[in-house]
């Protein structure tokens, strides 16, 4: 691997892709985080001026890797716990364990595309024990990114997997009302106490982001995959449907509090708790690869 193109940021040495004014800062050690993404240069994600570097994990912003799963798992009402095929209890972090841990660097193009791995570990095999390889590769669009998420299944037994995306998108709070998102056919779902997903309300094609509904809300597609994020002086539009990407079950939307100057947007491979009620959950073969590709184009 040659020597990688990096930048200081915030006191830390972070991976820097792109030119003047598009490009990426990523954390690999940080649990593959992307942290800026400058496009023309503006900054689209948000990330706190004053980041407690000591629990990157627990930032709020950027873009947080989630893997194997995504979301909050119960067993008999408990939440952080799976049960496997040989009824073995299982304990998992919620949105899994990638963003806690580090990732390496295995291929780059300084101007325009990175790939970071991680691999299983004696720190996964205890709540996740399967033999993996996962890639992060993001890619700098002429007008937007490219992001794949490929997981490999190196081991001899069929691995469960359900990764996903939780994208902090920079937005003052008080421009929610001003700023919609719109969406195609797709149920708005929340997860019950005992982490099963509850009855799904028919969706609407559009929504303003001050609209409490949107609060913690699983937008579960009945077809087609995508969605349009409408911001003053800027769009972001998520092409879901690309092909030879495995379907993107939802997108979901949150953000921590009425006065935060970020909204999340995030497209999930499953929904939370899907090893065992099966809504989005994949089984890989041994030997067997797969991506969930998402790109986002960015307009004025």
């Amino acid at each position: 691997m040659p020597l990688l193109p990096t930048q200081d940021f915030q006191g830390q040495t972070l991976v820097r892709v792109g030119d003047a004014d598009n490009f990426m800062l990523l954390a690999p050690q940080h649990g593959g985080r992307l942290v800026r993404w400058v496009h023309r240069g503006e900054d689209i994600l948000y990330w706190p001026d004053n980041a407690d570097w000591s629990r990157p994990a627990k930032v709020r912003g950027g873009n947080p890797l989630l893997f194997p799963f995504i979301g909050r798992h119960f067993v008999d009402s408990v939440a952080g716990q799976w049960r496997d095929r040989q009824g073995t209890l299982r304990t998992l972090a919620q949105h899994g364990f990638a963003r806690d841990l580090p990732f390496d660097v295995t291929a780059i193009d300084a101007a325009g595309s990175v790939t970071m791995t991680l691999r299983d570990s004696v720190q996964t095999r205890p709540g996740y024990p399967y033999a993996f390889v996962f890639d992060a590769v993001y890619a700098l669009l002429p007008d937007g990114l490219e992001v794949t998420l490929r997981t490999t299944n190196t081991g001899d037994q069929s691995l469960p997997c359900y990764p996903g995306h939780h994208f902090y998108f920079a937005l003052p709070h008080a421009q929610r009302a001003a700023s919609t998102l719109a969406l195609p056919p797709a149920d708005r779902v929340r997860q019950l106490p005992d982490g099963t997903p509850g009855p799904g309300d028919a969706g609407e094609p559009a929504y303003r982001l001050d609209d409490p509904r949107l609060q913690d809300t699983y937008h579960v597609f009945r077809g087609g995959a995508g969605a349009m994020l409408s911001m003053p002086g800027r769009t972001i539009s998520f092409e879901l449907d690309v092909a030879g990407s495995v379907p993107w079950h939802a997108v979901t939307t949150w953000s921590e509090s009425e006065q935060s100057d970020f909204y999340c947007v995030e497209p999930w491979v499953g929904l939370p708790d899907a090893i065992h009620h099966g809504q989005g959950l994949r089984w890989l073969a041994p030997g067997q690869s797969e991506s969930a590709v998402c790109r986002l184009r960015v307009t004025a």
